[in-house]
């Protein structure tokens, strides 16, 4: 099977020893298959040896590997991971603008030719998450018949940890290849895949409806959270644990628009946890597990991240092995959200301003550059100047100008299941308790004088979605959001396209087929049930297309 590149990418010329890539062919072989092997596992979790069951901590180890999909002979520098997912997602949104460049590994999402069968980013998006999935059910497949009443703990918690992360998969699958839960359940989704299914089932395994993957997903993550009673996983944040059971189920009933459930889920998941405050997001930060914050994540090593193969290089603006600061492809805010955030708010300064600057640059700086304006500052073969609007939010483990790029990855926050209260509360017909929890979040945490003047349940979950863009702005979230809440890709008003480029300024419609992910190539070749009903349909977006659409947040 053939996986395309776009031509005239991925070269890097001109650069220091520590920004080196291979120079890829336009065709490249990918092996049949999942590229994951059992001795990749044991590989992976030989450097993390004080973490039990080998099986499960392969599963974790997994999420963040460098090359984790296509293997390293493929030189695919946008593979590493679920993070190189969430920024392929975030960049087919409205929100998060990067230039038009050959270093731009996520050019094909910006431009929606991931939508094409044979491209490396359509593959990555879907065959990691069933590469994960297979993982899993090899945890399960081995306790098929186990009563779990009588079970060891060992047991029970290396099944509900399989479980979960095997809904967390399906999660990040559903809303993509499909359009929401309430108008589609009925509708072709994505094939199931079973512990015990057959290599012969495999290849003619349709499409589970949205109803039969959603049902999977509950089922999965209620066992779940059953098994994980009474399971403490110390300070390892990489695992699942049954609060974050509950922030996976939480997010689902989201998705499936069973409000009042969310919002519960949402309260038990984040029992214990809170927001980080003001001082601590006047600084870059996101990088670090051990943040009181975080409910679960990504743990980074050195010894486990390979320089420019890592999110630090592609979204972050602070390493000195990266593609964002080595060639200039920052990740920027889109000046339309950016307008919407009250000078008021610390938020404000997650991203540098008009003038490139931004509070939370003082009294920072680059090592061995004392006293330089790090936005303004040029390193040769090391560190472009950064453009207006790059995101300064995220920040490095090992410190600022740092060649180690082995930082953590957020995949659940406090702050996402306050914000899953808040809308579950006022979208179950409870708006003022909805609308409470929102300011107190916001007042206490971000803008002290912030008020929420939505009066109604959809005007508390449009400002609510505002929220959501700017808080987990980068951290994956932005389409499934547009997907869920059925709204159109907003980039431009009219004629004018504010700092994007002109071959990404455009407008999607809500509901527009070319919005739906494609299945890949090989899972075309190998299951004939989905190679009969691929996902297609609707036009590849062109600029300036649908200038008149608005989304309700950035009119």
């Amino acid at each position: 099977m053939t996986i395309m590149k776009r031509t005239n990418q991925y070269c890097i010329t001109a650069l220091s020893v520590l920004l080196l890539a291979s120079c890829s062919a336009m065709d490249e072989m990918v092996p049949e298959g999942s590229t994951t092997t059992s001795q990749q596992v044991q590989d992976a979790t030989s450097v993390i040896p004080d973490r039990s069951e080998a099986d499960v901590a392969g599963i974790y180890s997994y999420a963040g590997q460098a090359f984790a999909t296509l293997g390293a002979s493929q030189g695919a520098h946008n593979d590493f991971g679920y993070p190189s997912v969430c920024i392929a997602q975030d960049s087919n949104g409205p929100d998060m603008v990067c230039s038009n460049s050959g270093y731009n590994w996520f050019s094909p999402s910006y431009d929606y030719s991931d939508r094409q069968y044979n491209y490396i980013l359509c593959y990555l998006r879907y065959s990691f998450f069933y590469n994960q999935i297979r993982l899993c059910n090899d945890v399960l497949s081995g306790l098929v018949g186990t009563d779990y009443s009588t079970a060891s703990d060992v047991t029970r918690h290396s099944a509900g940890q399989a479980l979960a992360v095997r809904a967390f998969d399906y999660l990040c699958l559903a809303p993509y290849y499909q359009f929401r839960y309430v108008d589609s359940q009925d509708l072709p989704c994505v094939p199931i895949v079973s512990e015990s299914m057959t290599q012969e089932e495999y290849t003619q395994n349709s499409r589970a409806t949205v109803r039969q993957v959603y049902d999977r997903i509950i089922t999965d993550l209620t066992q779940a959270i059953d098994l994980l009673e009474g399971y403490s996983r110390g300070t390892d944040k990489s695992r699942v644990d049954q609060q974050v059971a509950y922030g996976l189920r939480a997010r689902a009933y989201l998705y499936m628009g069973m409000y009042e459930e969310a919002a519960a889920d949402a309260e038990a998941a984040m029992a214990g946890y809170t927001p980080y405050t003001r001082d601590e997001v006047s600084t870059p930060a996101f990088c670090n597990m051990t943040d009181h914050n975080w409910m679960w994540g990504i743990l980074q090593e050195s010894d486990q991240v390979q320089g420019l193969i890592s999110w630090p290089s592609h979204l972050g603006s602070f390493s000195a092995t990266g593609y964002t600061t080595g060639t200039g492809v920052y990740k920027r805010i889109s000046t339309l959200l950016y307008d919407q955030i009250p000078d008021t708010d610390v938020r404000k300064g997650w991203w540098t301003d008009s003038r490139n600057q931004s509070p939370l640059l003082d009294g920072l700086e680059w090592p061995g550059y004392p006293g330089r304006d790090i936005a303004s500052l040029t390193i040769p073969n090391i560190k472009v100047a950064f453009s207006n609007y790059t995101v300064v939010k995220f920040g490095m483990k090992s410190g600022i100008g740092s060649t180690d790029n082995a930082s953590d990855w957020p995949i659940m926050r406090a702050e996402e299941m306050l914000l899953i209260q808040a809308e579950g509360l006022a979208m179950s017909g409870q708006v003022s308790e909805g609308r409470q929890v929102l300011e107190n979040f916001i007042r206490t945490y971000r803008d002290p004088e912030y008020t929420c003047e939505a009066n109604t349940a959809e005007a508390l979950q449009n400002e609510i979605w505002k929220q959501r863009r700017i808080e987990l702005w980068g951290e994956g979230f932005s389409m499934s959001d547009i997907m869920r809440l059925n709204k159109p890709v907003v980039r431009i008003h009219g004629s004018s396209i504010y700092n994007w480029p002109d071959s990404y300024a455009f407008n999607v419609a809500a509901g527009d087929p070319y919005l739906l992910l494609r299945f890949p190539q090989q899972e075309i070749n190998t299951n004939n049930a989905v190679a009969s009903d691929p996902n297609g349909g609707g036009s590849a977006p062109q600029p300036r297309q649908n200038g008149d659409l608005r989304d309700g947040v950035t009119d």
